[in-house]
């Protein structure tokens, strides 16, 4: 590769859609968890929390915004130690989970009192550690009966939440009552093991099973697994399950034939649900929760971090992979995720290289610089893309090529720049694309999000920006002879 004619980034231009200046987005100093809500001190249907009109819910209003007109912010411990045991907050503060992030501190409480509850909040803004505290304030360890069940639209999503359910799980001082019995979670992602999940589920049931929707479906119908005894259902990235063909239907059995909401408390997280009082009003009607269920809605104003810096650089077709190539440059991320759209089942049939492949070899025959290149794409088999993630979580500096596999859910901390090689569908796909980088609440450090794309491609990134509600700076590239 010869740098001499790569192309340089020698200008930014802003293109603003509409009048709030730049400098209360990107200038001001920020701690965007710290204060990011908190419109719930108002308690109506255009706020940060929105409750059915019932008695009950309006209590909880009535309770949590007392709450919040004090003063005193409380800590993680002190939201949790009424409900979660000991050993599980000590396991927290080991590992630093200190302050509650917005959704935590707004949804804790609602959780704990019992409510069916619709966690809607920016990704990385602490959903996952929200319900996972709910489930341990909940389970009985000496219960042999799975209590807990989430459920995930991906193998990758499911290992993550597995991963931190343990990491809860692992106390090094366990109480002295539950000492003869620890908690137990099982991963069921994957429906070709089936004979040992059945072993297993016989033998010793798990406390918390974290399944994909597929795979748990082939269990329900061949009752190897019955939600008799559940105590608390997740549905994570709920508004994805819903909208997939393939899945909405055997969702929608496990919510309501499979189980009855009226004997669990029903959880449903998402950073993206459209028309959510429609959605709400769906879950009721449709008995997946019951009546009195509360939509936690954090930061409705900003739908993703204050700290994603976002940026645009239009070029030919031909052009995109130099144009990459060159921003790598410049940029020098420390890690970053390069999306690129699915292939096509026409070029699949055709037999034509997908867009990652060809992506991926000519970073690896020109890129020059430090990061690792790695690729992870929904054809891979499960132990591949597996591989993959291992190696980003490594803490070493990465280059992740990927389809949007790894656009939801996926906490990947350390990724500082975000390029969209194609542009994703909708304005919800890029929403999840972008939340893969600023996932570390309390931090003021600035994370980038670059489109690279055509000319006519312009007002599709405007319409994601009407939607989203955010600014993108164009960047003027010219080529040095």
């Amino acid at each position: 590769m010869a740098s001499n004619s790569a192309s340089q980034i020698l200008a930014i231009t802003k293109t603003a859609p509409y009048s709030k200046p730049r400098a209360s987005r990107f200038l001001q100093s920020r701690k965007p968890y710290l204060n990011l809500c908190c419109l719930s001190q108002k308690f109506s249907n255009d706020n940060a929390l929105f409750c059915l009109p019932n008695s009950k819910s309006f209590l909880l209003a009535k309770e949590l915004e007392e709450r919040n007109s004090n003063n005193h912010s409380p800590t993680l411990r002190e939201i949790c130690q009424d409900h979660v045991p000991g050993n599980v907050l000590r396991r927290l503060e080991e590992v630093g989970y200190l302050v509650p992030t917005d959704v935590q501190r707004e949804a804790l409480p609602v959780l704990f009192s019992g409510n069916d509850c619709i966690l809607h909040a920016q990704t990385g803004s602490g959903k996952t550690l929200t319900y996972l505290l709910l489930i341990y304030s909940q389970i009985n360890p000496k219960k042999s009966a799975v209590q807990a069940l989430i459920v995930v639209p991906t193998r990758e999503l499911g290992m993550q939440i597995t991963k931190v359910a343990r990491m809860l799980a692992a106390a090094r001082h366990m109480d002295p009552e539950l000492e003869q019995k620890s908690y137990t979670v099982m991963a069921l992602l994957d429906g070709g093991m089936l004979r040992r999940h059945k072993s297993w589920l016989k033998a010793e049931p798990p406390a918390i099973v974290v399944a994909t929707i597929g795979s748990l479906s082939q269990l329900l119908e061949k009752q190897i697994f019955k939600p008799d005894s559940l105590r608390v259902l997740v549905v994570d990235e709920v508004d994805f399950l819903f909208k997939s063909s393939k899945q909405v239907s055997s969702l929608r059995k496990l919510l309501t034939s499979y189980s009855s909401c009226n004997n669990r408390q029903t959880v449903f997280a998402s950073a993206s649900i459209l028309q959510h009082r429609r959605f709400i009003h769906d879950c009721i009607q449709q008995k997946w929760t019951k009546g009195d269920v509360v939509h936690v809605h954090v930061n409705r104003i900003m739908p993703m971090p204050a700290c994603l810096y976002h940026r645009f650089v239009i070029c030919g077709r031909k052009a995109k992979h130099q144009v990459l190539l060159s921003l790598l440059q410049s940029d020098l991320p420390e890690s970053g995720i390069i999306f690129v759209g699915e292939q096509s089942e026409k070029s699949k049939k055709s037999g034509q290289a997908s867009s990652t492949t060809v992506l991926i070899d000519f970073l690896r025959a020109s890129y020059e610089g430090p990061l690792d290149i790695l690729l992870l794409e929904e054809d891979m088999n499960f132990n591949s893309r597996a591989a993959s993630l291992t190696d980003v979580r490594k803490g070493d500096g990465y280059l992740l090529v990927s389809t949007d596999i790894v656009a939801r859910g996926i906490d990947l901390p350390e990724t500082t720049h975000i390029y969209n090689f194609d542009l994703p569908k909708t304005a919800i796909d890029y929403l999840h694309r972008a939340g893969r980088t600023g996932r570390k609440p309390f931090s003021d450090k600035k994370y980038y999000v670059t489109n690279i794309i055509l000319s006519e491609e312009r007002f599709v990134l405007q319409r994601f920006e009407n939607e989203l509600m955010f600014h993108c700076e164009e960047l003027i590239m010219e080529t040095q002879g």
